[in-house]
């Protein structure tokens, strides 16, 4: 009798949807508590840019915590990540609103711009102390009566007390970030209301970052920075408009969506100026018509914001940009600038060795980047033009901050972190031993990152590119990190 083959029919194992694990989520929401708490210390009761020395002691602990909870962050996995990420971002936002500006007067003279535009009148045209503006003086901008020795408060050179920065020079700022301060004058027209757009775009970035990286935790490395609170928010920085505007630009470029990012990224420049910096990594081995695509949309979106105030102004759309270069001594290779180079060059070849150093950066870039991944390279050529100009000012490194929350590479945390330093110490020695350490930290985490990743392939360690290994291989080897 035939027997019949026997039929085994193999059914796939159903896979449980993935519960909330409170034994992860519960660490990382107390890391998250706790580092919200010590942000609302800070901004509240902290110190301010004229009593330093308890933000000391402050930016350690929220530097702890904030280290904590992404360590936290890394043991939740599923669909509590975006959540979490999110919540944490709001609240990391929200603590700076808390009290005005403690270390930073620049949120005043963006009141102060943006109401010389909504009285029609152009921000390039007048210097703050010029009497033909003295209608618009109110006293949250221009105290009257008092001491005028708060620590952001000056006298002009007619005796006045104003809390508006360098009120005897023009407006330094881009004709984008002046739009930005019109259209926020109609929503109160003060400092506030410069602090809830701040929390509006530091959220808004965090969510950019989210959509791009696909819900990774990584977007977390900014919504739960510490200087997001104190740089984007209570400071009201206007460079966070800018990191928006490059983080969604980059993440149109990795799509191929040449002319929106394009005409994204030369927004972001006329925030401020420092976010041409990324364009190399969004260049980088593309064909020859995307490339003069995406160039011609971003200087077109450049060159049209500028036409408005061109025609009311002229040339004075430039500003106090020419004099600032000069005051901070970048134009003469001042000891003082370019720290890490003055260790080994004299001054006067400063510029041009930080000139060529930055150049032969781009072009590595621009030959190896992976378009891909152009966050990789916008950080590798922006992360190192901040080593080499080192500047004192922490809130440019806030480009940095969003492209790390892009790529992972905390290691380059360093860079805005010796720039935090650096604004409460100041000096040369303070400047070089800050940067110093940074170029450290990022050398570390390079040869760390390319160990690692020649462990996973299981091919011998390459010789670790100073990009990390974001950026494309050479044939026959891992591009992965």
């Amino acid at each position: 009798m035939p027997t019949r083959p026997l039929r085994i029919r193999l059914r796939p194992a159903r896979v449980p949807p993935t519960r909330p694990r409170p034994a992860r989520v519960l660490p990382c929401l107390l890391a998250l508590a706790a580092l919200t708490a010590a942000l609302a210390l800070t901004v509240t009761g902290g110190g301010t840019l004229g009593h330093r020395a308890p933000l000391y002691a402050w930016y350690a602990v929220d530097a702890a915590l904030y280290a904590l909870a992404l360590l936290a962050l890394r043991r939740v996995g599923g669909r509590q990540v975006v959540p979490l990420v999110l919540a944490g971002s709001v609240a990391v936002a929200a603590v700076g609103l808390l009290a005005p500006p403690r270390t930073s007067d620049d949120a005043y003279r963006y009141v102060w711009d943006g109401r010389v535009q909504a009285a029609g009148t152009s921000p390039y045209a007048h210097t703050p102390d010029d009497p033909a503006l003295a209608r618009l003086r109110t006293p949250d901008l221009w105290p009257v009566g008092g001491a005028c020795d708060g620590w952001d408060e000056r006298r002009t050179a007619a005796g006045d007390c104003t809390r508006i920065n360098r009120p005897a020079v023009h407006t330094i700022y881009p004709p984008v970030a002046e739009a930005w301060f019109l259209a926020l004058h109609p929503f109160g027209g003060g400092v506030r209301g410069m602090q809830a757009a701040g929390a509006l775009l530091a959220v808004a970035t965090t969510g950019a970052l989210l959509v791009i990286g696909r819900g990774s935790w990584r977007a977390a490395l900014w919504g739960w920075c510490p200087g997001v609170t104190v740089w984007s928010v209570n400071d009201a920085h206007v460079d966070t408009l800018g990191a928006l505007l490059l983080v969604v630009g980059l993440g149109y470029a990795a799509r191929r969506k040449t002319t929106w990012a394009g005409a994204l990224l030369g927004a972001a420049v006329a925030v401020k100026l420092i976010p041409a910096l990324a364009l190399p990594g969004a260049l980088a081995r593309r064909r020859p018509r995307e490339n003069a695509l995406l160039l011609g949309a971003s200087l077109g979106a450049f060159a049209l914001a500028y036409l408005p105030y061109l025609a009311a102004s002229g040339t004075g759309v430039l500003g106090y940009l020419p004099g600032y270069l000069k005051e901070e001594g970048y134009e003469q290779g001042h000891l003082d600038r370019f720290g890490l180079l003055a260790l080994l060059l004299p001054d006067a070849l400063l510029p041009w060795a930080a000139g060529a150093v930055l150049a032969a950066v781009a072009l590595w870039v621009l030959r190896r980047g992976d378009p891909a991944r152009p966050w990789d390279g916008a950080l590798f050529v922006t992360g190192t033009a901040l080593l080499l100009a080192a500047p004192a000012y922490p809130w440019y490194g806030l480009l940095v901050v969003a492209l790390v929350g892009l790529t992972g590479r905390g290691e380059w945390l360093a860079v805005p972190a010796a720039g935090q330093y650096l604004y409460l110490t100041g000096g040369v020695e303070a400047q070089q031993a800050a940067y110093g350490a940074a170029l450290a930290c990022v050398a570390v985490g390079v040869l760390v990152r390319g160990r690692a990743a020649a462990v996973l392939s299981g091919a011998p360690a390459p010789a670790a590119s100073p990009a990390g290994p974001g950026c494309a291989a050479p044939r026959g080897t891992s591009s992965r990190g």
